[in-house]
């Protein structure tokens, strides 16, 4: 239905998505609007399309799904607009006496004669000049936004292409809408391509072609490649636009002319010499960390004799004895500007960052400890004893202009403001990615010792790049490897049998241990019953562990026990329906029980998962009495948290992340979270959970590896139970073949030391 009237009064607008809320009087009716209204004021004629909305909390509301903003009629509706303060500097007197002035023609003067205001009291030339420009202004968004919806442009989306392009948006958008993808966050190749069908811009396009063979790259970088093969980007390009493989041959040779690609040729997983394509982008930052290691990688001078001695002193303290590995280690980090540090569980990692922080200690020397994620620093913190933080926080992100979107880090740390740090200590390095690690490096000056330790044998980063093995690879930097498991850990059935799956040796599976449980079961139903009952009942009270700690593991995202279909079952019996708890539609699709697809449920109470960077998004930590003692910006793929509140009115939802960072989403950004009783192991990369439960059934042979399988039963601190079957169990230990994930760093580092030698 359509509603026409003048805004009365705008009660909220989110300034990210224009979602506002306002009072519309129509017909001398007063009716509360909620909608997308990005671009209009007070005072306005506008005529709405939508349907009233009964709201539990609010009552009756009209729900706009689309508007149009009329010219005002008559004067008294140019006067209601003018006064309403919707040009600035023109209040209630002055919008009279411009009325009085030019009545019904007032907006006709002030579009195409807007000299002639002067002839209004109270108005100079300057001021005249001033609110010509505002009213031009607002007709050139207004006629914008209008074109925009013309090719299904969401309003939300045709504000930010608006901001970023201004007047140039109807030539750009005829003759190139692909710049969209490059330019704006949230906008990919597929929205451009469908803007690029309705302007009639042709198949075999050369723009279209160039977006492609670069949204291929963008999608291989999502699966944690670099680069990849030159056939390999030529197969997906062509199958991705339906063009012959010659056209896409030509433009990748174009755009490496042009230095957007970058080809380089490799070896591949046979050794043969393959070449590469690299974004741009990519290869720099791959030549730049290699530059930057190996500008790191300094001696330092102190005597093994004086190392020994100090150790000694460390252990009598600490009452603790460290291993020839563990000692070597040590003495790698006092002696050298850059080390590796890289075991399994149980084999002393912590004692020997430990033992160095008291070494360091003793030197007065200033240590920074990081992670890649609040859990990982907030474990390292319990394990030394000392304060450790994100590595983005200890860089200090500042979130970056507003325009930068969600995937671009801008940190207040940099090769121009270093860390002022004589030691830093990273640990979980398996998870750093490219672009993390770059931005760590340009903080560190050469002359500060850079430790960097994780477990090598773990899945590698969500991100692009396989840094920690990269540069294990490359043999260019000390690497100390820690291989003993300690009596203590060696009393975990977890830990014995993780080091037994890396090895490919088989596990016994009776039973009888306290920490590692499997149930055999067969049938898909019945296993979510039991991973059911694990997490409701029996592992909190094993583990002495709150029901939301308890968290399953699943290899897959599709299928009965995929991340899917276990959360919608999981939510069902550890939140369910409740009319004290809000919920709303959520935006992830889920696999229903019976095959089908089942749109998803958000409810105040849920355990959800952020699934992308968002380097803008504030956070707070807030006391009792709800006031902010801490802010900041930022929340990253794989942070987890509780929804606490459900805003149906501002159209928002409240999360709280770990260390009690409380961030609000507006109901539009929903899609950066997804529901968590159940993630992936992949997403649990350097968590670590009281009680780990993994149903494990079936699945694509490259995946159900033994990588993965470490990885998952690695993240349980107490108890880890699989549930499925005991043959793909076994099978994934003996499948030793990673994911392949193509990177070029570890030549990069070979080839840049190489180029530096000869230059000496």
């Amino acid at each position: 239905m359509k509603l026409e009237g003048y805004v009365e009064h705008i009660i909220y607008r989110n300034a990210e998505n224009g979602y506002s809320v306002l009072n519309l009087v129509s017909d001398e009716d007063e009716i509360t609007v909620v909608g997308i209204f990005s671009y209009i004021s007070e005072g306005e004629l506008v005529e709405l399309e939508g349907d009233y909305t009964e709201h539990p909390m609010y009552g009756q509301q009209f729900k706009s799904e689309r508007f149009e903003v009329k010219t005002p009629k008559d004067a008294l509706a140019m006067e209601r607009y003018l006064a309403s303060g919707a040009v600035k500097g023109v209040g209630a007197a002055l919008a009279a006496r411009i009325v009085r002035r030019f009545g019904a023609k007032t907006f006709e003067i002030m579009e195409r004669e807007p000299e002639r205001l002067a002839e209004v009291k109270g108005i100079s030339e300057r001021k005249a000049r001033e609110i010509a420009e505002q009213m031009e202004e607002k007709r050139d968004l207004r006629d914008a936004m209008v074109f925009l919806q013309e090719y299904g442009i969401s309003m939300n989306l045709a504000v930010k292409i608006y901001q970023q392009y201004g007047q140039e948006i109807y030539r750009m958008i005829k003759e190139n809408p692909y710049r969209l993808a490059d330019d704006i966050a949230g906008v990919g190749f597929r929205t451009a391509d469908e803007i690029a069908k309705r302007v009639g811009i042709r198949e075999d396009s050369d723009f279209r072609i160039r977006s492609g063979i670069l949204y291929t790259l963008l999608n291989a970088s999502a699966e944690g490649h670099t680069c990849i093969p030159e056939t390999m980007l030529l197969n997906r390009t062509v199958e991705l636009l339906g063009v012959p493989p010659e056209s896409v041959e030509r433009h990748v040779s174009d755009l490496s002319i042009d230095r957007k690609l970058i080809k380089k040729t490799l070896p591949d997983s046979r050794g043969q010499e393959t070449v590469f394509v690299y974004a741009a982008s990519y290869y720099y930052a791959e030549l730049s960390i290699a530059a930057m290691l190996y500008h790191l990688n300094l001696s330092m001078d102190e005597t093994d004799a004086v190392i020994e001695t100090r150790l000694s002193k460390i252990e009598k303290a600490t009452k603790t004895t460290l291993d020839e590995h563990q000692r070597e280690a040590v003495a790698a980090a006092v002696q050298n500007g850059l080390l590796i540090l890289t075991g399994g569980p149980g084999t002393g990692k912590t004692t020997t960052i430990n033992a160095m922080i008291h070494y360091f200690e003793a030197e007065n020397l200033d240590i920074f400890l990081a992670a890649p994620t609040g859990r990982a620093a907030k474990r390292m913190t319990e394990a030394t004893g000392c304060q450790a933080q994100t590595i983005h926080r200890m860089l200090e992100l500042s979130g970056g202009p507003e325009n930068a979107g969600v995937g671009r880090a801008m940190f207040a740390r940099n090769e121009e403001n270093p860390l002022e740090a004589d030691v830093i200590i990273i640990d979980e390095m398996s998870m750093v990615d490219l672009h993390l690690m770059q931005a760590l490096l340009k903080a560190v000056v050469p002359g500060t010792r850079l430790i960097l330790v994780g477990d090598v044998n773990q899945l590698p980063s969500v991100g692009p790049g396989s840094i920690l093995q990269d540069m294990i690879r490359s043999e260019a930097f000390p690497v100390v490897r820690l291989t003993k498991i300690f009596r203590q850990a060696a009393e975990s059935d977890i830990i014995v049998n993780a080091h037994k799956i890396n090895r490919g040796e088989q596990v016994t599976l009776d039973n009888k241990s306290r920490d590692f449980f499997f149930l055999q079961r067969q049938d898909p139903n019945i296993i979510l019953r039991v991973v059911l009952a694990l997490v409701q009942e029996k592992m909190p009270r094993y583990v002495g562990a709150e029901i939301s700690d308890i968290q399953v593991l699943t290899p897959m995202r599709k299928g009965a026990l995929g991340v899917e279909n276990l959360n919608r079952v999981l939510q069902r019996y550890l939140n369910p329906e409740d009319k004290d708890k809000t919920e709303i539609p959520f935006g992830h699709v889920t696999q229903a029980e019976d095959g089908g697809a089942g749109k998803g449920i958000l409810r105040v109470g849920d355990k959800v998962m952020q699934i992308r960077n968002n380097y803008q998004l504030e956070w707070e930590v807030r006391n009792r009495y709800g006031i902010a003692i801490d802010k900041g910006v930022g929340v990253f793929n794989g942070d987890m948290g509780i929804v606490r509140t459900i805003n149906t009115f501002a159209e928002e939802v409240t999360v709280e992340f770990d260390e009690g960072r409380m961030a609000s989403y507006p109901f539009k950004q929903l899609d950066e979270l997804e529901l968590a009783y159940a993630i992936t192991v992949h997403k649990s990369q350097g968590s670590e959970y009281p009680a780990v439960v993994i149903p494990l059934l079936s699945g694509p042979r490259p995946l159900m590896n033994r990588n993965l399988l470490y990885t998952a039963v690695t993240r349980a601190r107490s108890c880890v139970t699989l549930v499925g079957s005991a043959s793909t169990f076994q099978a994934m230990i003996e499948n030793g073949t990673e994911q392949k994930r193509y990177t070029g760093l570890c030549e990069t580092i070979k080839s840049y030391i190489s180029s530096q030698m000869s230059d000496l």
